[in-house]
């Protein structure tokens, strides 16, 4: 049976399904099969060409147990979207096929007062969770920067951290998340309930292992968050005053450094860039005074801007992570970016790198807890001139002692965890042993595929 023959069949067999919301007009298809990938020069080419065949919005648990079914049987192919914000085609159909828009499933099925604990659906927006969990008086302890359209689902399985890290670590670090609902990509697909250990091998593995219909993750006591900006004229003096920040015993949920050319390309509401190099830092409100102390110390001049507004639109949030590389792109779009964790001590990698490289290199810095430490990690802005100098830079960096994670392929293993991850193989041959979930993105199926 060819493709066009397997689509006919199934959307014959799905035509009365009223709560599947099958739509296939091609500039839905288009839209919908697309992410922030254009942020690589790399993958832009590559990933252009991709286009789902039809797009399904489910609006409960059993039409996705439907469309998961009917897919299986006429050999389809299903790539899981949620917002699309993430920016390596995680949700990009590269086999076309259908795509599964999450979005008609938003509920916040439970919250524990007791615990925080909430269980949620996956098309759920950040935003509005954590407005809804601080009515309780609680927040998500982990955002990305696209935190205002990101979904729950899509940012559990395409990202790895963000606003946050620097006090929680990584989302695949024990303790957030706590279990998961998922619908396999079998004939008779029903839902099966995880445990946290279960839950562990579809975190971050860009919907290639089971389809995710509710989450259940841990939260924070809700903290008044202030924004604070601190200039520094030199760098090195910026990177310390960073470490010694996060270092101290002050809460912090967002610490990011920022070069004063990066800061010469941010919008005009981040404020004057004055030609110094600036900290952005999320603090609770009785750490204001001590870092006031340290700014004093390093000769460097805070601004406290208050409390944060969720209401005003544009915050300090906007401008860290990767809006930083948005917004540099929307200003000169000849960039590019890395990600990496830098070694320790940070300085002199960073001073060779850039003796390299000059200004086609310049230094975006985010603190993230790693295994309980205080690390840099470095989103650095890079003048795209070509594949092949691009690669030679992270060969550079990793020369220099840095664990990159490369932006710029399109498998989960490639891009963030370096190696195959067992669990996660497994959990596909349990939910998906066909292998029509997001197909030719997690490298180790493919490898066994080849050598069975």
């Amino acid at each position: 049976m060819t493709r066009a023959d397997a689509l006919l069949a199934l959307r014959h067999d799905l035509a009365n399904s009223s709560e599947l919301d099958l739509q296939d007009d091609p500039s839905q298809l288009l839209r919908c099969s697309r992410d922030a990938y254009d942020y690589s020069p790399v993958l832009s080419p590559k990933l252009a060409g991709a286009r789902a065949q039809l797009v399904s919005r489910p609006q409960s648990v059993a039409a996705v147990e439907k469309l998961a079914a009917a897919c299986t049987k006429h050999g389809v192919p299903l790539t899981v979207r949620g917002a699309g914000t993430g920016n390596y085609g995680q949700c990009v159909p590269l086999e076309g096929g259908v795509v599964m828009l999450t979005t008609g499933l938003q509920r916040i099925r439970r919250f524990d007062p007791a615990t925080g604990i909430v269980t949620v659906e996956p098309g759920c927006q950040m935003s509005q969770l954590d407005q809804e969990l601080r009515r309780h008086h609680r927040e998500l302890r982990l955002l990305p920067s696209t935190w205002r359209s990101a979904t729950v689902g899509g940012f559990v399985a395409g990202g790895s951290g963000g606003i946050g890290s620097v006090r929680w670590g990584f989302l695949r670090d024990p303790g957030h998340l706590l279990g998961l609902e998922v619908v396999p990509m079998t004939t008779d697909a029903h839902c099966h309930q995880l445990d946290e250990i279960e839950a562990e091998a579809l975190n971050h593995s860009y919907g290639t292992n089971g389809i995710i219909t509710a989450l259940t993750l841990s939260t924070a006591p809700a903290v008044n968050w202030h924004q604070v900006c601190i200039d520094c004229m030199d760098w090195a003096d910026a990177v310390a005053l960073l470490l010694a920040c996060g270092r101290s015993a002050v809460s912090l949920q967002l610490a990011t450094a920022l070069e004063a050319p990066v800061l010469e390309r941010l919008p005009g509401w981040s404020g004057p860039a004055r030609g110094h190099h600036r900290l952005l830092l999320l603090v609770a409100p009785d750490g204001i005074a001590s870092l006031k102390r340290l700014a004093a110390h390093a000769g460097a001049d805070l601004q406290d801007l208050g409390p944060e507004d969720f209401n005003a639109g544009n915050g300090l949030r906007e401008l860290s992570w990767n809006h930083t590389t948005l917004h540099m792109r929307a200003s000169e779009p000849g960039w590019t970016y890395l990600q990496m964790l830098l070694p320790q001590p940070e300085l002199p990698a960073m001073q060779a790198l850039r003796d390299h490289w000059g200004d086609d290199l310049l230094w975006h810095l985010e603190l993230v807890k790693q295994h309980g430490s205080v690390r840099v990690a470095a989103l650095p802005l890079v003048r795209w001139r070509g594949a092949e100098l691009l690669e030679q830079l992270m060969d550079d960096c990793r020369a220099h002692g840095a664990f990159v994670f490369n932006p710029h392929v399109i498998t989960v293993e490639d891009g963030g965890l370096g190696v195959v991850d067992g669990d996660q193989v497994s959990a596909k041959q349990r939910f998906d042993p066909d292998g029509l979930m997001n197909p030719g993105k997690l490298r180790g199926w493919l490898e066994r595929a080849q050598n069975s």
